[in-house]
């Protein structure tokens, strides 16, 4: 039987809790419908998130994208029930989700929504290319 669009979103259990490691994935074929005129929406979404204690499964993630192909959205708005919706699943640290929507009367719009578990922050960012570049300088 063929796959269907769905609301669902399953979980599996963080391989690794004791660490903030971050997720990074890219969904280029998000299509919904501009409520005012009907015509197609096209975006590229951005999803980055430091997982808690789950993490999202792919194949749920890709029929929840595929469940807005038909409804009528605004971009602000989809994008904003998009990550209510991951972060109701699972619960992250940290969670961004970027809508990268195409051009669309001469204008392109980009939407960025976050969610940050109260009391989290991120560890300081280290930046290994500087080590690598001092390193090389030495003799």
């Amino acid at each position: 039987m063929p796959s269907q669009p769905s609301k669902t979103l399953e979980t599996f259990p963080n391989p690794a809790p004791e660490r903030d490691f971050h997720i990074h994935m890219e969904i280029p074929e998000f299509t919904c419908l501009c409520p005012k005129t009907g015509q197609p929406d096209f975006a590229t979404l951005l999803l980055d998130y430091i997982p808690e204690k789950l993490c999202v499964e792919l194949k749920s993630l890709k029929l929840y994208m595929w469940s807005f192909r038909d409804q009528g959205c605004f971009h602000e708005a989809v994008t904003n029930r998009i990550l209510d919706d991951l972060v109701k699943a699972t619960r992250p640290r940290y969670m961004r989700l970027t809508a990268k929507f195409y051009v669309r009367g001469g204008i392109f719009t980009n939407v960025v929504a976050e969610h940050r578990k109260k009391g989290w922050q991120p560890a300081p960012r280290v930046d290994l290319t500087t080590f690598a570049s001092q390193s090389n300088t030495r003799g």
